[in-house]
């Protein structure tokens, strides 16, 4: 045991959110997401049946957002005409908010394709069974001040 960790945190994601550098990307992917084709080249971890929004607070406790560009953490959009709401991502920006509160504009969007071009460059991408429909969040690793 360790004090001060988050329970939540299972020792692999705890030697990935260490092994990462600067810069470095994680992925917290919801149930829908396809983790394993698009991490072919990354790490994949396996958090089924585990919501994101804890995870992501546990994650946020961690690790600092990148402080050298404008988005530090993007959102994947919705498909155009699709009319599904999104609550989480408020919850999001509020768990963002709690950690970061300089980084209130710190998120930003991408359209599916694009933020699915982001996630095969991650350095791990997080399988969740999250359900929330546009539930993926992409995190950029910053350093400690």
């Amino acid at each position: 045991m360790l004090k001060g960790i988050p329970s939540i945190i299972q020792p692999d994601l705890l030697k990935i959110l260490s092994e990462m550098g600067h810069g470095d990307t994680i992925v917290l992917a919801d149930a829908h997401f396809p983790a394993e084709s698009l991490g072919i080249h990354s790490h994949v971890i396996r958090y089924d049946g585990q919501p994101i929004e804890p995870l992501l607070d546990a994650v946020m406790q961690l690790i600092p957002l990148d402080q050298y560009t404008e988005h530090p953490v993007f959102l994947m959009d919705k498909v155009p005409g699709d009319a599904v709401d999104t609550p989480i991502w408020d919850r999001y920006r509020q768990v963002i908010a709690k950690h970061e509160p300089d980084k209130q504009t710190a998120i930003g969007m991408l359209e599916r394709f694009a933020f699915y071009d982001e996630a095969e460059k991650a350095y791990c991408i997080v399988a969740t069974g999250e359900q929330s429909q546009y539930a993926n969040i992409i995190i950029r690793k910053g350093v400690i001040r």
